[in-house]
């Protein structure tokens, strides 16, 4: 029961003890908000240096810090001066709160990933379904969001966007169940746990290749991002998006890079373990940047498939390469594999 203050000198210390309490600071500060609004403006500077790299060229530069690393917010200020452009005949109300929704979708999937044995906001029994419950909503928001626009490219890349989920959703579920398995829980602190003595890419290879493959399609990331097309559908679903809307829109995508990244690396690269001398939090952010790394590269290097390619590849390949690891999940499980190594 919490006392509230009933004199003046008693309300310093009440707002004292509630900034410093474990539930603020997981709320607010990390891994709340603060640090994903952080992370996702980092990742937007970390992907055009790591391309220009990539592409022998400078990247930001002359905005401020070393590096210049204070591009995203000259582009955050810029975004937000920046008149925004409504369509003709576009769905007003959706047009701009479709972009507010994304970037709680964008969020909310951090409530139960864990970055630490006590560092989760929310530790659910069932987080991994509630992590895939909110990601597969996003497809929905991005085709409402092109048909809000009334404009025939956005609505084009929404239809993609769909196109899109149907190929690799099935795959992506099916290849995490592998990891369900070896660990015995849907809880992702104990999925983390279990991998205290070898992380669960060593048993659960073809499904960490299946995963990693089926989360560049969430993302659209090329070589899948038909949604988005330049070529062909000058920005895809956000071809009408501009000022504000546009730069929410791009927070949105940054923030579920770092999230699925995040996912990636408890489910698959043993989350917070690591040697003592650095703390929990920092191995599993450190495990993410280098997941979020691979993630980026093949923009640099790839070139898109067509639609019929991924579906293609989605259910004829990934799919069949899942099931044949669940098989050999269970074929693990039950000759006593993980009893030799300590599991």
């Amino acid at each position: 029961m919490v006392n509230i203050p009933t004199t003046p000198a008693d309300l310093i210390p009440f707002i004292i003890s509630i900034i410093t309490s474990h539930t603020f600071i997981t709320l607010i500060i990390f891994p709340g908000m603060i640090h994903l609004m952080l992370a996702g403006s980092f990742l937007t500077w970390y992907e055009r240096k790591l391309l220009a790299r990539i592409q022998l060229r400078i990247g930001p530069l002359y905005a401020g810090g070393p590096g210049g690393i204070l591009q995203p917010v000259a582009d955050g200020v810029k975004l937000i001066f920046k008149e925004v452009i409504l369509p003709y005949k576009a769905d007003r109300t959706l047009f701009i709160s479709i972009p507010l929704v994304l970037i709680f979708l964008g969020t909310l999937p951090f409530a139960v990933i864990p970055f630490g044995q006590h560092w989760v906001i929310a530790n659910l029994d069932v987080g991994l379904v509630f992590v895939f419950a909110t990601t597969s909503i996003f497809p929905s928001m991005i085709i409402i969001f092109a048909w809000a626009s009334n404009s025939k490219y956005p609505f084009i890349g929404g239809l993609r966007s769909l196109f899109q989920q149907v190929a690799y959703e099935i795959p992506m579920w099916i290849s995490a169940l592998s990891v369900v398995i070896l660990a015995g829980s849907l809880n992702l602190v104990d999925i983390v746990n279990a991998q205290a003595k070898i992380w669960f890419i060593v048993p659960a290879f073809l499904s960490f290749i299946v995963f990693f493959i089926c989360v560049m399609a969430e993302l659209e990331r090329l070589p899948f991002d038909l949604p988005e097309a330049e070529p062909e559908l000058v920005a895809g679903w956000y071809t009408e998006a501009s000022g504000a809307i546009f730069m929410a829109l791009f927070l949105a995508l940054y923030l579920k890079l770092y999230m699925m990244s995040t996912l990636v690396t408890d489910l698959f690269l043993g989350g917070w373990w690591g040697p003592s001398f650095l703390p929990q939090p920092v191995w599993t952010i450190l495990k993410t940047m280098v997941v979020a790394t691979a993630i980026i590269i093949p923009r640099g290097i790839y070139p898109r498939i067509r639609v019929d390619m991924l579906i293609k590849l989605g259910w004829t390949r990934l799919l069949i390469i899942a099931l044949v690891n669940v098989f050999l999940t269970l074929l693990i499980v039950n000759t006593g594999v993980l009893a030799a190594w300590g599991l």
